[in-house]
């Protein structure tokens, strides 16, 4: 089996969580999935939430128009994700902005808007090439990621935050048949830990409840939790799309 493979990064991002705590709206701490999708498209130039509105208001509803076309064209990929900051952690400032359009403040002053950025974030990113959307569409989104060429600038969760696609290559993967770590984030399925890390560092688990999937009514975010962890694993041998990538252990997503 086969991958692309690359290294994503930028100095900024902003994942928005839906959440927000008087002012303040949180990042999420890795790009998740539907983002990385979204990030996808861009490259290939499918439409997003916006287009998907105008077309909705200017054509009625439809089929083809139940989630925007990145997804809709992308929801099958399957790509693995390797942060590279500290144990999975990026570092998180506090950036404050001046809103001041009459909107957001009905007395006419300014209004201070508070975001929560990740400093220097990079990820290894995998995609795996298991024929599970259009041949064409993977063969130039292949194309697009090796010839650093997009149709759509490609950010990392806003259009303040450019993203750089940097390193591509083709990867072989190797099946597994007994799995004691993941190198990757993956989805917790009841999967337990052992004593002890796997690579005998320092012990470390993060976890968050993290988009995975769009909901068909509305488009809303489904989540699912998602870990990163060097401890040693049980009970996941029956995980599906989980490979070895030299020494690497990547769980696809």
């Amino acid at each position: 089996m086969e991958a692309i493979a690359f290294k994503l990064s930028g100095r900024t991002a902003f994942f928005k969580k839906p959440d927000v705590n008087v002012n303040t709206y949180f990042t999420y701490n890795n790009i998740h999935r539907i983002a990385l999708l979204g990030l996808l498209g861009a490259l290939l130039g499918l439409e997003g939430y916006n287009q998907q509105s105008r077309r909705i208001r200017e054509e009625g509803e439809k089929e083809e128009l139940n989630y925007p076309e990145f997804y809709s064209k992308l929801k099958d990929l399957k790509v693995a994700i390797v942060p590279n900051g500290y144990n999975g952690y990026f570092v998180k400032k506090v950036q404050i902005f001046n809103n001041s359009v009459g909107y957001a403040n009905s007395d006419g002053g300014l209004l201070n808007v508070r975001e929560q950025w990740l400093e220097n974030p990079s990820w290894d990113i995998y995609i795996l090439d298991d024929d599970s959307i259009d041949k064409d569409l993977f063969k130039k989104l292949k194309n697009c990621i090796f010839n650093k060429e997009c149709v759509y600038m490609p950010y990392l969760g806003k259009n303040d935050h450019a993203a750089e696609v940097d390193e591509p290559r083709i990867v072989q993967l190797n099946r597994i048949d007994k799995i004691n770590h993941i190198d990757s984030l993956f989805i917790n399925l009841n999967i337990q830990t052992g004593k002890g890390s796997h690579n005998g560092k320092r012990n470390f688990y993060f976890r968050e409840a993290a988009p995975y999937s769009l909901n068909r009514e509305h488009n809303f975010y489904e989540f699912r939790e998602v870990i990163y962890t060097n401890f040693k694993l049980k009970n996941c041998d029956d995980m599906k799309n989980v490979y070895e990538e030299e020494n690497k252990v990547l769980a696809f997503l």
